[in-house]
């Protein structure tokens, strides 16, 4: 799942309880997570950052540490199924990290359907 950056989508998303809703039980399925620039405020929103390590746009950073996340500045950050980016600029890492999740993930998924 990624989730959109910009500042509109994520604010409108967040008070959107279905979202919220999929976004735990993506989560709690451990599928990968991505979410770029203002996109960690639906993490917020779902309470997922508690204890992760994460990095957003600058501006909501501040909403991250409040919600329990331990927050870099770092251009992609991979904190067990999820992966934070500050922005657009970010976008090689951010992709490159996710990659390297979903795969990590697939080859999750195949080693236990073999078990």
């Amino acid at each position: 799942m990624v989730l959109p950056g910009g500042v509109r989508n994520p604010d409108h998303l967040r008070t959107n309880g279905a979202a919220i809703e999929l976004i735990r039980a993506f989560n709690q399925a451990g599928k990968p997570i991505a979410a770029i620039c203002h996109g960690p405020w639906l993490l917020v929103e779902a309470d997922l950052l508690r204890g992760k390590t994460a990095t957003s746009w600058p501006s909501i950073r501040t909403d991250l540490r409040n919600a329990g996340a331990n927050v870099v500045d770092e251009a992609a950050v991979t904190d067990g199924n999820i992966v934070t980016s500050r922005n657009p600029d970010d976008v090689p890492a951010f992709t490159e990290a996710v990659i390297r999740l979903v795969e990590k993930s697939g080859a999750m998924a195949a080693a236990e359907e073999t078990a």
